[in-house]
């Protein structure tokens, strides 16, 4: 069966936790899944061991943000498979103390237009590493102020360039965080490139060691999947795909299995280390 190796959960902003994503996966017949939670590898660990124990393939990941200091552009990079895990920890938490502090300043803002209080956005937030925009939201509509986690509100409130309450973390630079994931051992894949923009800083990341590319995504026109799979063809780059699972706090509705990866390409990620130490 193919495989989707883009899921998170309620360790950073999906909203389901790791043992229902698992028995989503199971129900769904995916025999692999990868979680891939933002800035934090806890979530994966644990998937690992409770996927053995339901008999689904869970290929540890993470989904790391970093930006194109260059060009400006945001780029966020999957480590798939690292063997030392605990080296990716110092960025992790660099990142989230950022995430925080931007957190922090967006419901500061929230709560001058909209009189919702600190512990309901905690509670919605509830397992997760942090805050994100969508606990945020999700506040609003139990609050009654939105019947969506993504549409006028959230537009007005975080819309990129111009949400009245959107403030960006800071994040590093994409070499740094392509550096660490090769020295824990993990494969380094770009996802969605054409989410930020990032396909402009490809040629760039394939000279620093890049291994893959997130071809096939919910977002991606067919266009895009095909633009994708050329290059990465050409440059003998490793294909991934999935769904981009957040559960409710997804922007459109994308259930588990929705998007996936073929099964020789998923064969292709899991024999790769070891091809390539060859």
């Amino acid at each position: 069966m193919p495989g989707d190796l883009h899921c998170h959960t309620k360790i950073s902003d999906g909203s389901v936790g790791i043992e229902e994503v698992i028995s989503l996966a199971k129900r769904r017949g995916l025999s692999t899944i990868s979680v891939t939670d933002h800035d934090a590898t806890a979530g994966s660990t644990r998937a690992v061991i409770i996927g053995k124990r339901q008999q689904v393939n869970v290929i540890h990941g993470v989904e790391l943000s970093a930006v194109d200091t260059k060009r400006g552009n945001k780029v966020h990079l999957l480590c798939y498979q690292c063997d030392i895990p605990d080296r990716l920890e110092g960025l992790c938490r660099k990142v989230g103390d950022s995430r925080k502090k931007a957190a922090m300043a967006m419901v500061r803002k929230v709560m001058r237009y909209y009189p919702i209080t600190p512990d309901l956005i905690v509670k919605c937030a509830t397992g997760s590493t942090n805050i994100f925009k969508q606990h945020i939201m999700h506040a609003l509509m139990d609050a009654g102020y939105a019947d969506s986690i993504y549409g006028e509100l959230y537009n007005k409130l975080f819309a990129p360039g111009q949400g009245t309450a959107l403030v960006e973390p800071e994040y590093p630079d994409f070499h740094e965080v392509l550096e660490l994931i090769h020295s824990s051992g993990g494969i380094a894949v770009l996802a969605h490139p054409p989410i930020y923009n990032s396909e402009d800083s490809m040629e760039e990341l394939v000279e620093l060691g890049l291994d893959g590319i997130e071809v096939w995504h919910p977002s991606h026109s067919e266009e895009d999947q095909n633009r994708l799979f050329e290059f990465a063809k050409h440059h003998n780059l490793l294909m991934t795909g999935g769904s981009d699972f957040h559960g409710m706090y997804g922007t459109t509705a994308r259930p588990l299995g929705s998007t996936t990866t073929p099964d020789e390409y998923v064969d292709a990620l899991m024999s790769y280390k070891e091809q390539r130490n060859k």
